[in-house]
């Protein structure tokens, strides 16, 4: 099964430091923060080419981590919608 680890801890404890270290010994690892990601945009988004007009979709931090590590940090300052379809995509 997948492996879900949830750091919480009071403001400066060095939670942030340990996803850093955990990155740098992770063969596969994506990095995001929560305050400036959407649930959405870190499974999967439609970006439109400027030049072209043409509509494709991108993969998200999740799916780019896919068996690897992914880091949100900061996960309390996306909203709770947001929460929950990264919950649906951990499951």
């Amino acid at each position: 099964g997948d492996l879900n680890c949830l750091l919480v801890g009071d403001p400066g404890v060095a939670k942030s430091q340990l996803l850093r270290a955990v990155m740098n010994i992770a063969p596969l690892c994506v990095s995001t923060t929560g305050r400036g990601s959407s649930g959405v945009g870190l499974t999967a988004a439609v970006v439109t080419d400027q030049d072209t007009g043409e509509r494709r979709l991108e993969a998200g931090a999740m799916v780019l981590a896919d068996r690897g590590v992914v880091c949100i940090d900061e996960f309390d300052k996306m909203n709770d919608g947001d929460r929950v379809a990264i919950h649906e995509v951990m499951e």
